[in-house]
């Protein structure tokens, strides 16, 4: 039987020599949840979202994601399972600058071993504004037109749970609001 948690935390500890950056004793966030980290630069969050995503691994703890494990998972298990039961949003985007926006987020698709879904990639095309950047490189691209591209390619394929690092920092008020609006 599943979990009803999305994510189920039980004493997660991570740190650089005796200087802990994430001390949890616990945390359960239940499916179709949403959570918001907040607090001043540099205090963790971002170090906290990448042991989420199994970027890096705890000190001590565990880190359950979807009733996985990921202290489970060998480093390509960890791989699979982010791009096809998870995606993060960066707060550095990473897109490919060889590629075009549609090919950066139809990679995604594909990486997540999907069927190629135009309708769902028109719709966050449509959605998020950037229909007409689809055969821009992302050195075309605004600050606030590469975010939107980042957070279409994450959720392109639907993923199961969504995660994102200052998802709407080069967005406006409007923009902002519509990709919150997709990311819940």
């Amino acid at each position: 039987m599943s979990s009803p948690f999305a994510l189920d935390i039980e004493k997660l500890r991570f740190g650089y020599g005796r200087q802990d950056i994430v001390n949890l004793s616990k945390l359960q966030l239940q499916r179709d949840r949403s959570l918001a980290v907040i607090g001043p630069s540099g205090c963790g969050k971002t170090t906290f979202l990448h042991l989420l995503a199994g970027l890096i691994r705890p000190t001590t703890g565990t880190v359950k994601v979807l009733d996985q494990d990921l202290s489970a998972l060998s480093d390509g298990q960890l791989d699979r399972f982010r791009g096809q039961r998870n995606r993060l949003v960066f707060q550095r985007f990473h897109l490919l600058p060889a590629l075009t926006v549609m090919e950066n987020v139809l990679l995604a698709q594909r990486l997540a071993r999907v069927t190629k879904d135009s309708a769902r990639i028109d719709m966050l095309f449509e959605r998020l504004g950037i229909t007409e950047l689809a055969r821009h490189k992302p050195y075309m691209l605004s600050q606030g037109q590469a975010q939107r591209v980042a957070i279409a390619r994450a959720l392109v394929h639907g993923p199961e749970l969504a995660m994102a690092d200052e998802p709407t920092s080069a967005l406006d008020d409007r923009r902002a609001t519509q990709a919150l609006d997709l990311l819940h």
